[in-house]
């Protein structure tokens, strides 16, 4: 089998981590729209709109490279509820981006499939780039 393949065997493990990971970005699109529309200004409103367009990225990504490994669709669910106010908003994203950078290597590191080390490694520095802007609004 060819080493860069998309094909190479995948573990139940990192099949699952890819569904919790499609989960995350899926909770994270949504809420990152409330927040969004709860900014203090435009120019707020526009990074963080920013940021949930690479988190369509992550989350059509993900998407795809589970169907490509599995030939199943996953079925994407909210992972928590969105905070009500733009303060607590930007704490709990800047939480989850952190989290999700330590997941996301976690998931590089353990798999031997290049293709989803590749598009993890990827992600996971997009959302070390999101925690330092959602740091930056807290301390505003």
């Amino acid at each position: 089998m060819n080493q860069n393949s998309i094909e190479t065997s995948t573990s139940t493990e990192t099949l699952n981590d890819i569904l919790r990971a499609i989960d995350g970005e899926y909770t994270a699109i949504a809420c990152y729209e409330l927040l969004a529309n709860q900014a203090e200004n435009d120019e707020i409103k526009k990074r963080i709109l920013e940021i949930r367009n690479d988190e369509i990225r992550h989350y059509e990504t993900f998407w795809y490279l589970y169907i490509s490994l599995t030939g199943n669709q996953p079925s994407p669910k909210m992972t928590k509820e969105c905070p009500a106010d733009y303060r607590s908003g930007v704490l709990a994203s800047f939480i989850d981006e952190q989290e999700a950078v330590d997941f996301y290597h976690r998931i590089a590191r353990n798999t031997d499939n290049p293709v989803v080390r590749d598009v993890f490694t990827r992600a996971s520095a997009d959302e070390q780039n999101h925690a330092v802007w959602y740091l930056h609004f807290v301390n505003q």
